[in-house]
């Protein structure tokens, strides 16, 4: 009796907030430093409505690359944007075989059904994120209410090649619904 009565109100609180989360891109900045390694070729994102912006990122490995890094870090807007909490280097190969570092796996299970970077290395011709939208049903994590970005740094064979920066707004209003 117990557990019908926790699931009601469960399913209560669940149906009563569900609505009050906005997670959608404001901005989003690529930048590549060596066109003769990697080249970007569209870096744009698209508002489709009022709540829901989508992300799409072409880019072309002009060479095989078998020692990736990426470093990831996490920014919130307070009078600028400033470090925040989270910050990380990891080793991309690696982590494609065996998701190590638990910050990137968030970040990668929110856009790895939208892309094409489901293969090991090496890399090399069209890497693509197509039609990414947030969801706030896969952000395991709990996050306050602001805006915030991701800075993430490329490094093939040690060596910086392009940034990608995405700003995002998190705002979950209990009280709205």
């Amino acid at each position: 009796m117990r557990f019908i009565f926790m699931c009601f109100f469960l399913g209560v609180y669940v149906s009563h907030f569900s609505g009050a989360v906005v997670f959608r891109f404001t901005n989003l900045v690529c930048v590549s430093y060596n066109e003769s390694w990697y080249i970007v070729q569209h870096c744009r994102l698209k508002a489709v409505s009022r709540s829901k912006v989508i992300l799409n990122f072409n880019g072309t490995v002009l060479h095989s690359v078998n020692d990736i890094q990426v470093h990831v870090k996490a920014f919130k807007k307070a009078s600028g944007f400033k470090p925040w909490l989270l910050d990380s280097k990891v080793d991309v190969c690696r982590f494609l075989k065996r998701n190590y570092d638990p910050f990137v796996k968030l970040v990668f299970s929110l856009f790895k059904d939208f892309s094409n970077f489901n293969h090991s290395c090496p890399y090399l011709g069209l890497q693509m994120v197509k039609g990414f939208y947030l969801r706030p049903e896969l952000l395991h994590l709990p996050i306050p209410t602001g805006e915030y970005m991701l800075m993430i740094r490329w490094y093939f064979d040690k060596k910086l090649q392009f940034d990608t920066n995405v700003s995002f707004l998190f705002v979950e209003d209990l009280k709205a619904t």
